[in-house]
């Protein structure tokens, strides 16, 4: 894999489908494995195997279905998880097996009630097991995060010599800042030996908001894999948002690092995702929130008519929105009224302009929005404006 290639572990329907109220049936599972594949993921985590009946048969028939993706199953380091996870998976193209125990001290002592000896001998002996089953085998330190980074090598040490493909390096709980979660990394890189033959792998949490930042942070310091969902939901606050960092990686080439997902259906996944989980997205969402592309300041509205970088960093229509929108309100200028009123069939003189904007502004002062409907009336107050033809 060429060093500048960031990979894309989707997680939507295994830590995504987690989220109170999202449960998928096994046809939407589908019909959503099928779009991340065709979107450009790397890897599609389609389940944990050993939880229910109906998650193993949504992996094994996600496993029959993909095309290009690794498939990937959960497991705790449990060697009856492990081997049903081998079973759902045995008619994925390019398996996968997702295995790891918590190394914090609070995991270790509270979770588990062992020593970090008997944790690392655990990870190692689970690790094994699944590499009898498949050859890509994942191993997980939950908690990482929170993990004292001399131990955490260790354990990272211990199971690559036991056949690990993928370290997942997890801020479970999104206690981290990038720094240090960045250090994290950096630390591991240069202080475990063998991981130049393995993949890191970013895995955050966004309790505290940070989730985009730290997978960034981590794969700015050696990462080349970032675990995210599909408008960032996921345990709590949220997973990191694939849309984010995709496009974050994108929007920064000095960075030199890049991924294959075709952005331009970001958005149209984005509402495949939200309606199929009635999972709704704030109207503020980063890439593909309703307003990420809509400008209501006459100020703001006035840059991006003129030249639309002047406030935005990226193209809607390379996310799949077919354009920016201008959203008439009572802090609408003259330039955006214009902008509006041509778009569904007046050209107007400064004077009717002038004329029209002061009607205009009793409307807006009265309502949040001002829509084309209301445009109509406005032109009709307003004498001698008419309605030219649209080509």
């Amino acid at each position: 894999m060429p060093n500048d290639k960031v990979q894309i572990f989707d997680t939507t329907l295994r830590d995504g489908e987690q989220v109170p109220g999202c449960k998928l049936d096994a046809k939407q599972k589908l019909i959503i494995a099928e779009r991340l594949d065709f979107i450009g993921v790397d890897i599609i985590e389609a389940g944990f195997p050993v939880s229910s009946p109906g998650d193993f048969t949504s992996v094994s028939q996600i496993a029959k279905i993909v095309k290009n993706a690794t498939v990937c199953g959960l497991t705790r380091a449990v060697e009856k998880d492990i081997e049903v996870a081998a079973e759902a998976l045995k008619f994925a193209k390019t398996p996968r097996i997702h295995t790891g125990i918590g190394t914090s001290d609070s995991h270790i002592k509270y979770k588990f009630n062992a020593s970090k000896d008997e944790v690392i001998e655990r990870a190692k002996n689970a690790v094994a097991y699944a590499k009898k089953y498949v050859e890509d085998v994942e191993f997980y330190a939950e908690d990482a995060g929170r993990t004292d980074n001399a131990f955490l090598a260790k354990v990272c040490e211990a199971v690559i010599q036991s056949g690990a493909t993928v370290l997942n390096i997890p801020d479970t709980t999104g206690y981290c800042l990038p720094e240090e979660y960045g250090k994290k990394i950096k630390y591991l890189k240069e202080n475990v030996k063998g991981i130049d033959k393995v993949t890191i792998s970013c895995h955050c949490h966004n309790d505290l908001g940070l989730a985009t930042a730290n997978s960034i942070a981590g794969v700015m310091h050696g990462a080349r894999q970032i675990e995210c969902t599909i408008n960032g939901i996921g345990e709590r606050a949220g997973n990191t948002a694939l849309e984010e960092v995709v496009m974050i990686l994108k929007q920064h080439p000095y960075l030199n690092l890049q991924t294959d997902i075709n952005t331009k259906l970001l958005y149209d996944t984005s509402i495949m995702v939200r309606e199929k989980m009635g999972m709704l997205v704030q109207p503020n969402k980063a890439i593909v929130g309703a307003n990420a592309f809509a400008h209501s300041s006459g100020i703001h509205q006035d840059g991006v008519i003129k030249n639309r970088e002047t406030y935005e960093i990226i193209n809607p229509e390379d996310v799949g929105v077919t354009e920016s929108a201008i959203v008439l309100t009572a802090r609408s200028g003259r330039a955006a009224l214009a902008y509006r009123a041509k778009k569904i069939g007046y050209e107007l003189t400064k004077l009717q302009l002038d004329a029209a904007y002061r009607t205009f502004l009793q409307f807006a002062d009265k309502q949040k929005e001002v829509i084309d409907e209301d445009l109509h009336v406005i032109m009709k107050k307003v004498n001698k404006i008419s309605k030219i033809a649209i080509a």
